[in-house]
């Protein structure tokens, strides 16, 4: 398994938001879970693959892994468990275009962020193709977005920028391997969602839907983007991570005969030309002083 941490980072951060795209998909396929306990579900078998993933790597030094990982890896934890939760409740409380739309807002919250704490130029190309991907996405969901949910609204900002503060700690502290941040992130969440369940009864076939969003989509997708986050530059991340907002509508498309509106691929559209863009940005490279 050592050889995930070889693979380029633009690499692994294409895949994981690949994965991530699956999401609205399998949740839309639960048949009698709650949202919290489609939380636990997803959180126990993410728990469960983080922890497998850590024991193949490094055996008999998990332990110390997971300790090392000290206060940054527990920081993340909380801040990425945090996002899990508002996930639901923002879910719960606006509408999925508006939530797909804020969390979109982390390409912003990372360029801001990584300008701030780890001195990232952000050079005139990056501006352009952040202001591309914000019109490609806008465009996408123009005809679904609402208004009159501003509760689920601000809680749902709560994702993008606590996945950008994750970001930073990775970034931050290239010397440690951070994948122990989303086993604490996996942890905090489990427990988040036995707290909140009102039962841990479920059938079958929603457990197989834990099962799919846990591994293949969480643990898959962030063990790859907190890998490939250390060696790639935070705008570089957030332009990256647009392949979920582009994939999404297409699973709903192609498993649950929901035709996307014409809308949809011209803002796909826009948001590729973004990021094939920034592919040829010079200044595509972190900078060296931190």
């Amino acid at each position: 398994m050592q050889f995930i941490y070889k693979i380029p980072g633009y690499l692994l951060l294409l895949f994981g938001g690949f994965c991530l795209s699956w999401g609205g998909f399998i949740v839309r396929s639960f048949e009698y879970a709650t949202a919290w306990q489609i939380l636990f579900l997803r959180s126990f078998f993410f728990f469960v693959a983080v922890s497998l993933f850590l024991i193949l790597i490094y055996k008999k030094n998990t332990i110390q892994i997971i300790k090392a990982s000290g206060l940054p890896g527990i920081l993340g934890g909380l801040v990425m468990s945090i996002s899990f939760v508002a996930f639901v409740f923002a879910m719960m409380n606006t509408t999925v275009a508006n939530v797909v739309f804020i969390i979109s807002t982390q390409t912003i919250f990372l360029a801001i962020l990584g300008y701030i704490f780890l001195k990232e130029n952000i050079s005139l190309t990056s501006f352009i193709c952040i202001a591309l991907a914000m019109t490609g996405i806008t465009i996408m969901i123009k005809d679904s977005f609402v208004s009159g949910t501003l509760f689920g609204n601000i809680i749902a900002l709560a994702i993008p920028i606590n996945f950008s503060i994750l970001v930073m700690l990775v970034r931050k502290n290239k010397n440690l391997d951070m994948v122990p941040a989303i086993w604490f992130a996996s942890l905090f969440t489990s427990i988040y969602g036995i707290i909140m369940s009102e039962t841990l009864s479920f059938s079958n076939h929603d457990i197989f839907m834990g099962f799919l969003l846990g591994v293949p989509q969480l643990a898959f997708g962030f063990i790859c983007i907190t890998i490939g986050s250390r060696t790639t530059p935070s705008i570089t991340i957030g332009l990256l991570m647009l392949t979920e907002t582009l994939f999404a509508p297409l699973w709903v498309w192609v498993f649950l005969n929901e035709i996307p509106p014409k809308s949809v691929f011209l803002g796909g559209a826009v948001i590729i030309l973004a990021v094939i863009l920034k592919n040829f940005d010079k200044n595509n490279s972190p900078s060296p002083t931190h």
